[in-house]
């Protein structure tokens, strides 16, 4: 990964995003610290799609919560009966 100096990497911006495609990730820095990192789109969608799990996945998984779903019974005020 090549890290690219802010200011390089808006000067050369087309620069930026063919070493972007052609060798993959690269790192944009401010005063030396590394900030952000631009993805080819393919592989960010990759990326996307391995972290947000599937409904399947959520369900079967032992974290599954369902006590949160259903509101307390009993909880609820009821109005007054007004008889005319």
């Amino acid at each position: 990964m090549t890290i690219w100096p802010v200011q390089h990497a808006k000067a050369r911006f087309s620069e930026l995003l063919d070493a972007c495609q052609r060798e993959g990730p690269q790192v944009v820095s401010r005063r030396g610290t590394e900030t952000a990192v631009l993805v080819p789109i393919d592989q960010w969608r990759r990326l996307q799609a391995a972290a947000r799990p599937s409904l399947k996945a959520l369900l079967l998984s032992s974290d599954a919560r369902t006590e949160f779903l259903v509101p307390p019974r009993g909880d609820a005020r009821r109005r007054p009966v007004v008889e005319l």
